[in-house]
């Protein structure tokens, strides 16, 4: 994979053919499985962010993040995927909804790859509290 030094500079190569959502999407996922031991995301989402990144590369430009891989912190709601923020006491929790923030990034034609660690409740700076390590 090519290395991009902005998002101006990766949509501009993707609106040209030098690369696709597809290949940014198996990029990040070979380097989240590569950096596994970092337990730096809870879930991944490979199978969505695959499809989504297909849909874009066949579509229309979508927004301002058409094509950004992203991660989300544990703690926002994505409706149709579990959030525990990070703690035992919400670890099977689906959530019924969006965040306005997932949301907004979604729109905008993101593509999100999974969840991503955290301190529990987001209340914290060490990421040592984490119920997932």
């Amino acid at each position: 994979m090519y290395s991009f030094t902005s998002i101006e500079q990766y949509q501009a190569d993707l609106y040209s053919g030098r690369t696709t959502c597809e290949q940014a999407v198996r990029h990040f996922l070979s380097q989240i499985e590569q950096h596994r031991s970092l337990n730096a995301f809870v879930e991944v989402f490979a199978e969505e962010a695959i499809n989504r990144a297909i849909q874009l590369d066949q579509g229309e430009r979508k927004g301002k993040l058409h094509g950004v891989v992203i991660g989300i912190k544990d703690n926002l709601c994505y409706k149709g995927h579990q959030v525990s923020a990070a703690s035992g006491i919400l670890q099977d929790f689906t959530s019924l909804y969006s965040a306005t923030a997932v949301e907004r990034v979604l729109i905008e034609g993101a593509i999100i790859i999974g969840r991503q660690n955290c301190d529990e409740f987001g209340m914290g700076s060490t990421n040592e509290n984490s119920f997932y390590g």
